[in-house]
């Protein structure tokens, strides 16, 4: 079968290659994807380039990128019921922890990480769901229902901020979203109630006023360090930061004391690591959302198999308005 490799860190020019490998063969418990598409995230691309704090070498000696993706089971291992071959699915974890990912024709990986795919979703957007969807979920309805609240999602115009703004509005919150320049018209058309510049000066003022003068209950945080002034500020007692990202500013200084007093609870969110219960439970609100047609996943792009290092360049680009895919039938 044909897949992406790389066995070195560096450019996604320089380092990606396309191969022609063995097809894999399901191990017991596990089953084998013909994929579809194979979904690009900014991990990904950091992973490949070895910019992940304190890693200096590619972890097997040949990597298969990309942990999200969409397809159908094409054969199971021992333990698994044959009547999910013919099953459409999307994946989780394809390559957190293990060579190879779903930057190929086909993958093998346990069977409950090989999710069902409700049958009205498109292929499309199973892929976007490992990361952005099972994130954007938790970070949202991490401490439960939200119906009656005051989200503040810092970053809305982003996959994972625009998929938030959708859930959050779905489970009845108030939404108050900041973005700029064409961002702030994608987080009105996702349904933010509210939508400010974080680029302004007084930005935690305008939170407030739009939240008639009262603190946040709940924030979900794109750039952790460099919002962290301002989040605290807006909070309210025993609320929660519920960080998924920190790019800009990875080492961040915090301001204790405002934070103690507020007995203030910051979640980093780190969507491999999600506990099997908690992970069955981000998953059924994704699926009730997308059963109910609430939740779109909007693409930016789709690159054919051999235009990887492209992919990877325009997530390292930044500036869209939707996520990066891989159509792996394609070359």
């Amino acid at each position: 079968m044909k897949a992406i490799v790389y066995e070195t860190f560096g450019a996604a020019s320089d380092v990606l290659k396309l191969i022609e490998i063995d097809p894999p063969v399901p191990e017991p418990g596990e089953v084998c994807v013909e994929l579809v598409y194979s979904g690009v995230n900014p991990s990904d691309v950091k992973a490949r380039a070895g910019s992940r704090p304190g890693v200096t070498r590619p972890a097997f000696p040949q990597i298969i990128p990309h942990s999200d993706g969409s397809g159908v089971i094409c054969a199971v291992g021992q333990g698994v019921a044959r009547s999910r071959i013919g099953e459409r699915v999307w994946i989780w974890n394809g390559q957190w922890q293990r060579a190879f990912g779903t930057a190929a024709a086909s993958i093998c990986l346990p069977s409950e990480q090989a999710v069902s795919l409700p049958s009205n979703v498109s292929f499309e957007t199973g892929a976007i769901l490992g990361i952005p969807g099972l994130t954007a979920a938790h970070v949202v309805f991490g401490n439960g229902p939200v119906s009656g609240k005051t989200l503040l999602i810092q970053g809305g115009a982003g996959t994972v901020g625009h998929l938030a703004v959708k859930l959050a509005k779905w489970g009845g919150a108030n939404v108050i979203a900041t973005a700029r320049g064409a961002g702030m018209e994608r987080c009105r058309q996702a349904g933010a109630d509210t939508v400010l510049d974080y680029s302004a000066t007084d930005l935690a003022q305008q939170i407030l006023d739009a939240n008639n003068g009262q603190l946040i209950e709940r924030i979900v945080e794109v750039e952790f360090g460099k919002n962290i002034e301002t989040d605290t500020e807006v909070i309210a007692p025993n609320g929660t930061i519920a960080a998924y990202g920190s790019a800009q500013e990875m080492s961040p200084t915090l301001p204790f004391y405002p934070l103690l007093f507020k007995a203030v609870t910051i979640d980093i969110a780190l969507i491999y690591l999600l506990p099997e219960d908690r992970r069955r439970q981000t998953i059924d609100w994704l699926h009730t959302a997308l059963e109910a047609n609430v939740l779109d996943c909007p693409v930016e792009a789709v690159f054919p198999l051999t235009s990887t290092a492209q992919a990877h360049e325009a997530v390292e680009a930044s500036a869209r308005s939707g996520a990066i895919l891989i159509d792996v039938t394609k070359e």
